[in-house]
């Protein structure tokens, strides 16, 4: 099923793209292109856009998977799971030396004033995910309802069980426009049920314990895990189920903890899921610099495993599923509810933040920037500091 590389090289590849690579899954594509497809040829561009395809299908990080899926595709099993180790690590191990840093200064008093024009910035970087999946991806007046009332409803339903119920409601609504699908011949379904079983096992366990034993670790990475098990649509959609369950629910982070980590998240490169580290690291934050380092990879753990196992579960059968038009269909509305959950997370971020010219300002401001320059987003972030130690 796949050909042989040297790891080493591949692997090498993966580390500079894992440092280098900014902008969520849309931006990371074009550098997977750039490096893997012209520079390398590990794979053809159709292999590589078939693949980002299927991981859209699927929960999880995007990009991640993509990555993931192409080590297992030219390596194997073993090559895929060095490569999601080596894509995360980086970022991971950014985000938690960032909420080490956040503890360590505000247990010492240390004013975190320089930081204050970053929550609005943070949520102008969410306005900008909302306008930019709702300019790509939706263009039917079917995906413009599904956006609108996903919007609306997840706007006043704060649960985190709605925006998974959101995104498979709307995928079943379009899956029945399927006759606008071109035909294409049928292959027979072969389902090898392994890599299933151990995503369903690992998710069955992990609740279970979190149950009986009530330890935060346990939760956490069961939170995680079912969060990264649910989620279609990358970052910029897991960020509001989020928001509600460790904000609003558990109160684990303040909002202003929060909007200042995700808007780190958006600076670095690599996978915006390494947020995850972030929120484990201050979720612990009562058990020490060690307690933190342990809870923020536990939590990338639980946020990662799931999209991986189910890449490499679906990608065996992938060509035979891909001929079905109903499959083709749903992704209309998956995606255009998605671009609706993140447009009312933009809202609901927004609220706590102080009323003011400058919140409005930077908010805008941030949402100008990225839309009409090319400036990177983590010079914007440099920018917000820099202004937030001068002002």
């Amino acid at each position: 099923m796949y050909q042989r590389v040297r790891y080493p090289a591949f692997l090498k590849d993966v580390l500079i793209l894992s440092v280098s690579t900014f902008g969520g899954p849309q931006a990371h594509i074009a550098h997977f292109l750039k490096i893997l497809v012209h520079k390398r040829n590990y794979l053809s561009e159709e292999d590589l856009m078939e693949i980002n395809s299927l991981c859209q299908v699927l929960p999880g990080p995007t990009s991640t998977q993509t990555l993931t899926a192409i080590g297992y595709k030219i390596g194997g099993p073993n090559l895929a799971y060095l490569t999601l180790l080596v894509w995360i690590l980086p970022a991971v191990t950014l985000m938690t030396l960032a909420a080490i840093i956040m503890d360590l200064f505000q247990e010492r008093n240390v004013s975190l004033v320089f930081t204050r024009f970053v929550p609005a910035m943070a949520v102008g970087f969410v306005s900008y995910a909302a306008y930019t999946m709702t300019i790509k991806t939706v263009h039917t007046r079917t995906g413009i309802v599904l956006m609108i009332l996903a919007a609306v409803l997840s706007y006043f339903i704060r649960s985190p069980f709605f925006y998974p119920a959101a995104l498979v409601i709307a995928g079943v609504v379009t899956a029945f426009k399927y006759k606008a699908q071109p035909k294409e011949e049928k292959i027979p379904i072969r389902i090898s049920w392994a890599n299933f079983i151990l995503w369903a096992g690992v998710l069955i366990t992990a609740a279970t314990l979190g149950g009986l034993t009530h330890g935060l670790p346990i939760r956490l990475f069961e939170n995680f895990y079912r969060n990264g098990s649910l989620i279609f649509g990358g970052g910029q959609v897991l960020t509001p189920l989020l928001y509600t369950e460790f904000v609003e629910l558990k109160h684990y982070l303040t909002s202003r903890e929060f909007l200042s980590g995700y808007a780190i998240a958006q600076s670095i490169p690599g996978p915006v899921f390494s947020f995850s580290a972030y929120i484990g690291a201050l979720s612990m934050k009562h058990a020490g610099v060690g307690g933190q380092i342990a809870g923020a990879f536990i939590s990338a753990a639980g946020i990662f495993l799931p999209g991986t196992f189910l890449i490499f579960f679906v990608i065996r059968f992938w060509e035979s599923l891909k001929k079905f038009r109903a499959v083709r269909a749903s992704l209309e509305g998956i995606t255009a509810a998605s671009a609706g959950l993140v447009a009312a997370a933009a809202i609901f971020l927004f609220q706590p933040l102080d009323n003011t010219f400058i919140t409005y300002a930077f908010t805008f401001g941030t949402f100008a920037l990225l839309t009409f320059t090319k400036i990177p987003s983590g010079l914007i972030i440099v920018m917000g500091l820099l202004l937030g130690f001068i002002l």
